[in-house]
């Protein structure tokens, strides 16, 4: 069986805050790759539940941070695709990030 292996590094101030967060993985080749936010969600088989890691660094902006969460569901309605066909599933939660793209885009309109 062929295993692959991904390993996350945070680096926190004194007040334990990520100042920065590196990732390395076995698919990845040997680079170090850096990321100002992760969003992990695993599900838990004994526990039946998700069990999430939200981290962000103090760089991150809140617009890019929007943005994250944005693409996060947009790949998540790729992905309920892949996992279970429910196209309805899908396509509400598409929906939503075109509704929730419309707010952004409207509030940089705003602040411009």
């Amino acid at each position: 069986m062929k295993k692959s292996e991904i390993r996350f590094s945070i680096a926190l101030d004194d007040q334990k805050v990520p100042e920065a967060i590196s990732w390395t993985a076995t698919d990845a080749g040997p680079d170090i790759h850096f990321a100002k936010a992760i969003n992990i969600a695993l599900w838990d088989r004994d526990e039946r539940g998700t069990m999430k890691i939200d981290l962000w660094t103090k760089e991150m902006p809140v617009d890019e941070m929007k943005r994250f969460y944005v693409d996060t569901m947009g790949a998540m309605a790729e992905s309920i695709i892949t996992a279970t066909n429910d196209s309805v599933m899908a396509t509400k939660m598409r929906n939503l990030c075109k509704e929730l793209m419309n707010h952004i885009d409207e509030e940089e309109r705003k602040q411009s």
